[in-house]
């Protein structure tokens, strides 16, 4: 047998057949240290996406309203977010009604609770009725887990401005002398 093709097995060292516990450690360790950099950098991408899905959500339903108040000049405001939306998922069928005007979509017509939040947050709506007609709104967005999901609750009214309040860990906000109080957004 020649000598310069011997079995290679025979030339390592038991000092050279693998890792040693200090180095696995030092790797786990560094792999440690940039994924507690990582994730709640991560965490709060994901707070801000939900945070400026719930400002389009409030805007859509104030648009919706505005519609909503113009179709149905009878009624003024819709009371509930279920009647902005259509009747069931698949959509509107048998066209808008005042209970079902299918001005916004399923998804957020049905984010009222928590455990059926759009994008992290759900909403609720108050209406201010004079002489059987809905003549004012407040809408308000939570979020559904506070501080996973999002922080800032957002409220709107018939005025249009969105307005925001840092901290939110509770319902969202129905009526107006509470939403005014609140900072508006920019």
């Amino acid at each position: 047998m020649n000598p310069q093709f011997s079995d290679w097995r025979q030339t390592v060292t038991p000092k050279d057949r693998g890792f040693s516990l200090i180095e696995l450690l030092i790797v786990v360790s560094i792999i440690l240290i940039i994924a507690s950099i990582a994730i709640p950098n991560l965490l709060r991408a994901r707070i801000s996406a939900n945070e400026a899905s719930a400002c389009s959500s409030i805007r859509t339903i104030n648009a919706a309203q505005i519609m909503y108040q113009m179709t149905f000049p009878t009624i003024g405001f819709s009371s509930t977010l279920a009647a902005l939306g259509p009747a069931a998922a698949i959509g509107c069928a048998s066209g808008p009604t005042s209970t079902n005007a299918c001005v916004i979509d399923w998804s957020l017509s049905q984010a009222t609770t928590a455990g059926a939040a759009k994008s992290g947050y759900y909403f609720a709506m108050g209406v201010t009725a004079a002489n059987a007609l809905n003549s004012a709104y407040t809408v308000g967005g939570a979020p559904a887990a506070f501080d996973q999901m999002g922080v800032r609750g957002f409220c709107s009214n018939e005025d249009g401005v969105i307005r925001f309040t840092p901290a939110l860990n509770g319902p969202p906000i129905t009526t107006s002398p509470a939403c005014v109080l609140y900072t508006p957004l920019q």
